[in-house]
């Protein structure tokens, strides 16, 4: 285990040159795609610890974002500007402007408060009744985030947040992410996580907890999702409900299949490769007017994987250097 450690903390050390490299010489607009495809890496690295290693089929995601992202663009919103654009805020919160670092934490536990309130009634469900609780969720938040107008302004949405995700933002809290999903999958918690995915009934049998498990693995992918909502409204400077939509959430599952379910490694490449396709894509839908074709393609990505390889890239496996288990 520790060697494997010393491999990541190599790669690390090699990713904070290649950030170095990428922000001194690319493009504004390469520098913000790289910085999407990071924080769909988080998304992707979150949820597979929630679906993959728990064996949860969640499509709450991106109703975490939305609570995340939210949460500290509040809590880092220009003072100058708020009686503008929220008059209705409570006094102390008008006057609050915290650093990003902690709103960007306090987004993320605000999202894990939500899971657990919301996961203990609803992790009682399994499968596709699970899927359609999450999915539903979502559907509140949205609704929620639509009429608390006093502190998102609705429909219109909260704009004018200040630019401060760039690449190094993203490139810390990917690594974070990665490191803590990495520990999870290979300590005693995550093998206990991984034989409740393979055989609930065996594990509950061997006095395994199952509901806190289940539990616990969606406070922990809430809180990497709340995380990367606040990165998204601190790149894209705006958030609107439509934002954070069932078509993300279906998006984010995309990732995790394609990569495999349970492979750490597998979501960070199923994350590029989405962005790096969707990105292709939006010139075509725009230029020839095909708008939706990056859906279809992706739609059709997964049924692909499903039917010829339904543990996706790497199946439950990381590259050889990376696995303890090897």
């Amino acid at each position: 285990m520790r060697k494997n450690t010393m491999y990541l903390l190599a790669i690390a050390i090699l990713g904070l040159g290649l950030v170095w490299l990428m922000d001194a010489t690319l493009s504004p607009y390469v520098k913000t795609l790289a910085c999407f495809a990071g924080i769909f890496i988080v998304l992707a690295v979150s949820l597979n610890l929630t679906n993959g290693f728990a064996g949860l089929f969640s499509l709450g995601h991106p109703a975490f974002m939305a609570i995340g992202g939210y949460t500290s663009a509040l809590l880092t919103f220009n003072l100058d500007l708020k009686p503008y654009f929220v008059p209705g805020l409570p006094d102390w919160l008008m006057t609050l402007q915290l650093p990003f670092l902690p709103a960007l934490i306090i987004g993320g536990v605000a999202a894990a408060v939500t899971a657990l309130i919301v996961g203990t009634p609803v992790l009682r469900l399994r499968g596709h009744y699970l899927a359609v609780a999450t999915m539903g969720f979502l559907i509140i938040v949205q609704v929620v985030i639509n009429n608390l107008e006093d502190y998102t302004r609705g429909p219109l949405g909260l704009n004018g947040l200040d630019e401060l995700t760039n690449l190094w933002w993203v490139y810390f809290w990917v690594i974070v992410t990665f490191y803590v999903c990495w520990k999870v999958k290979y300590s005693s918690y995550g093998r206990i996580m991984q034989s409740m995915r393979e055989n609930e009934l065996a594990a509950s049998c061997l006095g395994i907890n199952i509901f806190g498990m289940r539990i616990s693995a969606l406070v922990i992918g809430a809180f990497f999702a709340g995380v990367a909502g606040g990165l998204w409204g601190h790149l894209v400077t705006a958030l609107t409900p439509g934002s954070f939509s069932l078509g993300l959430a279906f998006s984010i599952v995309v990732m995790v299949v394609v990569g495999g379910s349970g492979s750490i490694s597998g979501s960070v490449i199923g994350a590029i490769i989405f962005t790096c396709i969707t990105e292709f894509l939006k010139p075509i839908e725009e230029n020839h007017g095909l708008y939706g074709i990056g859906a279809i393609i992706m739609a059709l990505v997964l049924i692909l994987i499903l039917v010829f390889r339904p543990q996706g890239i790497f199946g439950t496996r990381e590259p050889r250097f990376l696995s303890p288990d090897r």
